[in-house]
């Protein structure tokens, strides 16, 4: 895989940038200063292809928190509330998408 800072990234609308926790695999995302958050409305959010790959080389620098960083989809709305922009970020966010057994 491609150093984050060389990595072709196509950022068409807001991102952030989310990973799992190392401790339980929780669903966590980037906040503003630095670190991590399992709530979305906490994610340091960005526009550009450049401020992506930023959040997401400084991200994977440390894997001691949380592994496998990426860029994701989140759609803002008109409240400012954020909400995962695409079905897999949804189906990460919300769960399984079927029961577990007991």
């Amino acid at each position: 895989m491609a150093a984050p800072q060389q990595q072709k990234l196509k950022v068409n609308g807001p991102v952030a940038v989310t990973a799992n926790r190392l401790t339980d695999g929780a669903v966590v995302w980037r906040t503003r200063d630095g670190g991590w958050s399992v709530e979305l409305a906490d994610a340091a959010v960005v526009t550009t292809a450049d401020a992506a790959i930023a959040l997401l080389a400084e991200a994977g620098k440390r894997d001691l928190d949380a592994v496998g960083p990426y860029v994701a989809p989140v759609l803002v709305g008109a409240d400012g509330a954020l909400a995962p922009g695409n079905l897999r970020e949804r189906i990460r966010v919300a769960g399984p998408t079927f029961e577990l057994p007991q």
